[in-house]
């Protein structure tokens, strides 16, 4: 279960990071009280994997997995450029989360 929720709190954080970005410096409402809620969500669904789950570990998944899907979000929905080196960048944090969970952490 405490696997479900650390997929969760980074499935809100990423909604919570795009809202933010809709928000426009927060001057429309819906999405700057969107991010908010999304937020609060996304770190009480965090504390909850902490329970059972390595704080270092879960840490670096939640907000690793959050910059690999945050950068993607940029480029394919707001039309953000994407070159060699960004790509590079998302795969190594994607090798980085990877390696997180093959390093024999404990759940």
């Amino acid at each position: 279960m405490h696997w479900i929720y650390l997929s969760f709190a980074i499935v809100f954080e990423v909604a919570g990071t795009t809202a933010m970005k809709l928000s426009d410096g927060f001057s429309k409402w819906l999405p700057s009280t969107l991010m908010a809620l999304f937020y609060i969500i996304s770190f009480a669904l965090l504390a909850l994997a902490l329970k059972k789950l390595e704080v270092g570990m879960s840490y670096a998944i939640w907000a690793g997995v959050g910059t690999a899907l945050i950068a993607l979000i940029g480029v394919l929905w707001f039309k953000e450029p994407m070159n060699a080196l960004k790509a590079v960048s998302i795969l190594l944090i994607i090798a980085g989360v990877v390696g997180l969970n093959l390093s024999g952490a404990k759940a």
